[in-house]
């Protein structure tokens, strides 16, 4: 299983960023191979409009079964998501990406329903 999540940083102890689109960094974590991999998504903090639809865009071509964030992603963002027919959690947000990781796995994170 790939889970994805929105962070402020590059590791376990950073904070889930609240924010969807403008998130700083995308990180996966592949449960199978135990693996913990960042991607900078900084680039899109200039964006004046269209954040969201491209975080997206990363976050499909890199297909998790599961994302966890702080408060959700926007309409247009959520209409390219919802190809992946993955399950999104938001409320992450004052968490660790450990913390959420174990959140999400004790089912105490919000399913979002788009």
């Amino acid at each position: 299983m790939k889970i994805i999540f929105t962070s402020k940083g590059k590791d376990w102890d950073s904070k889930i960023d609240p924010r969807f689109g403008r998130t700083e960094f995308i990180l996966t974590y592949d449960t199978e191979k135990d693996l913990l991999e960042n991607y900078d998504n900084s680039s899109v903090a200039e964006e004046a409009h269209g954040a969201g639809p491209r975080t997206a865009k990363i976050i499909y071509d890199l297909t998790p079964d599961v994302l966890i964030t702080g408060n959700g992603p926007g309409n247009n963002a959520i209409s390219v998501l919802n190809e992946l027919k993955m399950e999104i959690y938001t409320g992450a947000e004052n968490l660790s990406i450990k913390e959420a990781l174990e959140a999400y796995k004790k089912g105490t994170l919000n399913k979002f329903n788009n």
